[in-house]
Parts: C-alpha cells; sequence; structure tokens
C-alpha cells in the first residue's frame, strides 16, 4: 500500500558524507574483533560498511574491561556482532527509512560512553517521581530508590550480573535476543549494551505497584557540535503464565546536556494468560537522537497494552513488534507523539497475529506545530491464514498547525485469514473551523479556542496512561511545549 503523504513544500534533505575509518583498535574482547578482521580480510569487504565497522569497534572498545560477561549477555554480543558486521547503516533509498533522515547522526562523532558519571551528576533528574524508580544514567544501571522488600516473593529486578537464580538465568537465556526482524540500531545495542537489566514475574504473581524505569542522559555536548554520546540500555522482562506487571520507562536529559543519542531495546515475553501494562514517555533534549525498539511476544489468553507520549528529539524513532504467539491474545497501542521544533517523530509498527480469535487495537495520534517539523507513521497490522475471528483494528490521526509541517502515514493491513474483522483509517488535517466556531459562539477567544482544541487532541492518549500522577506530569510537560511553542511564534 502506498504511503499517505502531506506536505505543503518538498523538504530538502542533505546527501550523507562520507566519513573517513580511524585506525583499528585494539580489542577487549577477542571472539567478536576476530570476526571483524575476518569480514575485513575477506574477499566481500568491499561490500561492508565501513563506517559500520569503525561503530563496531568503538563499541567494544567502549564495554567495561573488568566486567565478566554472563552467558546470555556475551551470546547476545557475539550475535549481535554478526548481524551487525554484515549490515549497511540505513539510507532514504531503504523503505524502512523512507521517510526518515539518519544523516544527522551518522555525520556526528559518535563516542559510546563507556562508564557512568558521578552520582552527583544526576541528583536534578532522579528524584521528581512519586514511585521508587530504577535509574539508568548514559545507558548504565546505576544504584536505585527501589527497595526489593516491595516485590512479592520469586520477583526479580535488576542487573543480570546479581542474579544468583540459576532457574531465572536459564529462562533469559532461552528467550534474550530471539528475534528476527531486528535492523541496524537492535544490533548496535545487542553489542554495545554494558548491562542487562531483567525484570521476572513468576508464575501466577501480580506485581502490584509499577517498575518504573527511569533513563537519564547526562553527558552530552552543546547543541550545535559534532559530538554525539551514545548510550545503549537494554532492558528484559520475563512475565510467566498468569503473572501481571506495569512497567513505566521514562527517558529525560540533564539540563545543559543537548546533543546525545540514545539507543535503547525493551524485550517483552508474556506468558500465558499474563498482563503487561506498559508506559513509555520520552521527553529527552530537542537536539538529540533517541531510537528505541520494542519487542513483544506474547502466549495465549494474555494481555499486552502500550501507552506513549514521546515530545523530545531532533530524531525520535520507535519500532516495535509484536508477535501473537497463541490464541485469544490482545495488543492495543496507543500513542500521542508532537513535534513543537526541527523535529522527526517517528513510529514504526508490526503487529502480526497467527493464531484464532486474536484482538489487536492501534491508534497513533500526532501533532506538527513547526513548519520545520514532521511526523512518520509507519503500521502495519499482519492477520495470517490460520488467525481467523481476529478483530483488529488501526486509525492515525494527524494535526498540522503550521504552513510546511509535513506528515507521513502509511497504515497497512495484510490479510490471509478469510473469517475476520479488520479496519483502519488516516486522517490529516488542520483546527476545523466548525469547533473553532463552537467555542467562539460561546464566548471564548480564537486563541484560547485552538489552545484548547490542540491540548484535547493529545490529552485523550494521555488519559490512557494508567496512572494518575503520571498522566499530570505528562499533561504539564506537554502544555508547557505548547506554551513555548506559542510564545516563539509570536
Amino acid at each position: 500500500m502506498a504511503a499517505l503523504t502531506f506536505i505543503h513544500q518538498n523538504l530538502l534533505h542533505s546527501t550523507p558524507k562520507l566519513t573517513t575509518s580511524k585506525p583499528n583498535l585494539k580489542p577487549k574482547r577477542t571472539k567478536t574483533k576476530l570476526s571483524i578482521q575476518t569480514i575485513r580480510e575477506s574477499p566481500q569487504a568491499s561490500f561492508t560498511d565501513q563506517f559500520v565497522l569503525q561503530l563496531a569497534d568503538s563499541l567494544e572498545d567502549s564495554l567495561p574491561s573488568s566486567s565478566s560477561s554472563s552467558l546470555p549477555l556475551q551470546k547476545l554480543r557475539d550475535n549481535s556482532s554478526e548481524t551487525l558486521l554484515s549490515t549497511q547503516w540505513p539510507s532514504r533509498k531503504d523503505e524502512s527509512f523512507r521517510f526518515t533522515d539518519t544523516s544527522f547522526i551518522k555525520n556526528s562523532d559518535i563516542n559510546p560512553i563507556s562508564h557512568p558519571p558521578n552520582s552527583l551528576d544526576l541528583l536534578e533528574v532522579s528524584r521528581d517521581t512519586q514511585l521508587e524508580s530504577f535509574n539508568f544514567v548514559d545507558g548504565f544501571l546505576v544504584d536505585s530508590s527501589f527497595s526489593s522488600s516491595n516485590l512479592p516473593d520469586g520477583v526479580y529486578v535488576g542487573s543480570l550480573s546479581k542474579l544468583s537464580s540459576e532457574g531465572i538465568l536459564k529462562r533469559v537465556c532461552e528467550l534474550l535476543g530471539d528475534f528476527e526482524w531486528g535492523d541496524l540500531f537492535w544490533s548496535v545495542n545487542g553489542l554495545g549494551a554494558p548491562d542487562l537489566m531483567v525484570v521476572y514475574v513468576p508464575e501466577g504473581c501480580r506485581v502490584e505497584n509499577p517498575i518504573y524505569l527511569k533513563y537519564i542522559a547526562v553527558e552530552g555536548a552543546d547543541k550545535g557540535s559534532k559530538k554525539m554520546p551514545l548510550s545503549n540500555p537494554r532492558v528484559f522482562v520475563l512475565v510467566e503464565k498468569g503473572g501481571e506487571v506495569g512497567i513505566v520507562e521514562e527517558f529525560v536529559g540533564k539540563v545543559g546536556s543537548e546533543c546525545y543519542w540514545t539507543n535503547s531495546v525493551l524485550e517483552v515475553v508474556v506468558g500465558e494468560g499474563g498482563k503487561v501494562s506498559h508506559s513509555y514517555l520520552q521527553k529527552q533534549s530537542l537536539s538529540a537522537a533517541h531510537i528505541k525498539w520494542t519487542s513483544v511476544r506474547q502466549e495465549k489468553t494474555s494481555t499486552y497494552e502500550l501507552v506513549e507520549v514521546s515530545t523530545g528529539g531532533k530524531l525520535s524513532r520507535h519500532n516495535v513488534h509484536v508477535q501473537q504467539l497463541g490464541s485469544d491474545t490482545v495488543t492495543e497501542l496507543t500513542t500521542f507523539h508532537l513535534s513543537v521544533g526541527d523535529q522527526t517523530q517517528d513510529l514504526h509498527s508490526r503487529i502480526v497475529l497467527d493464531h484464532p480469535r486474536g484482538y489487536s487495537q492501534q491508534v497513533h495520534k500526532c501533532i506538527v506545530a513547526h513548519s520545520s517539523g514532521q511526523a512518520v507513521f509507519d503500521g502495519n497490522v499482519k492477520v495470517n491464514r490460520y488467525a481467523q475471528q481476529t478483530d483488529a483494528g488501526q486509525l492515525t490521526r494527524s494535526l498540522l498547525l503550521e504552513p510546511r509541517a509535513t506528515v507521513n502515514v502509511k497504515p497497512n493491513l495484510q490479510i490471509i485469514a478469510d473469517d475476520v474483522k479488520c479496519s483502519h483509517g488516516a486522517a490529516i488535517s488542520d483546527l476545523e473551523d466548525s469547533q473553532l466556531f463552537y467555542f467562539q459562539a460561546r464566548g471564548i477567544d480564537l486563541e484560547t479556542a485552538r489552545e484548547a482544541l490542540v491540548f484535547s487532541f493529545g490529552a485523550e492518549v494521555i488519559d490512557k496512561l494508567p496512572y494518575s500522577f503520571v498522566q499530570k506530569q505528562v499533561k504539564d510537560h506537554v502544555k508547557a511545549l505548547l506554551k513555548s511553542r506559542r510564545k516563539g511564534s509570536s
């Protein structure tokens, strides 16, 4: 299906410039480095991407040399290395990056962060939540305010390196990284992640309070700088049969840290009859790059719910892949993206239904409030032959508030089964005159009317966040962004 594009004027995109490779660095991990050398010396070396090879070298050298990697993490790094070394850096010629220009990252001086900063550096951004939280600082899991005594018996939340249970370790090793749809950025994280956070919920256990994960970018370059520190946080969530847990992810940056790249991965496995409620809040610097992968595997009768609000990043891209592995499975994705500056907000999602009576519902909403802003939505729902009696719906709605603001949407339903109820739709517009007239007829001025309508457009998604204090925090943040946008345009 062709993409539906709305744009007032064609945007000019610069061609990525070639980057000279730096001399080969001495490896810290022999096994992976040998594979790099093998590819460089092979007759097929001309088909590899030298920029990616250089990035792989720097990722290896950034890994803590003193840490003895556990088997699952070492296996992940080795597999990611093999994949990464045969992968090209994405360009606009690739269908999945047709509307997303990543040369902003490639043309920067990328420096993987090799150690976390001092704890004093994160005090100002780590105490603004009502929940105990686990803090990732520049990709490293640091001492958190979360007490394990508040967790039910059998639940583990923490670093893989501190996991003592052989049973849980075996399960993690069986399932971690078992994913065939990842792209280059998935592999970059797999090779460069300094540690792995594990959230394990045993069979039949319900965790009352959500697990709050806060990702804080501290190291960053000044706006306009070519330097780009890179962090690769990774989390693995395993909910066994009948288990239930809430996950809140919040991405923020320290004030003054403008330019950085957060490259995050979250893997979720939901057992039979289990449930995961996932809230994802992205509020990083408007000069940063933010790329995230969320991979979800659901067993029969399980439920996965995602509510996403993304407002930060010069380039922000979320790749969501959900695989229903059993019957009577429920998947709900609800997202709101806001672009108030020279930003690209990109959502690529894929839901695969292979079994009877599956249910999926996706709602995507975005506001582009800047003439250089862009939103991208590529949503794919695939209903395979045996997914009879499936109920799948997909809706994308976009609000363009400025001339030359751009949105590219590609809702896509692929249906092979013949007994299904499926629908999708797309709407792109500015505010309607009839809506504004309704307010004005009741004595409300035009500016206040526009402000109320724009905010309520996104509030429909924000209200679906499962925790009231998170809703208030996000609403205040969105209001502040819209207010700053009005001041900037006046």
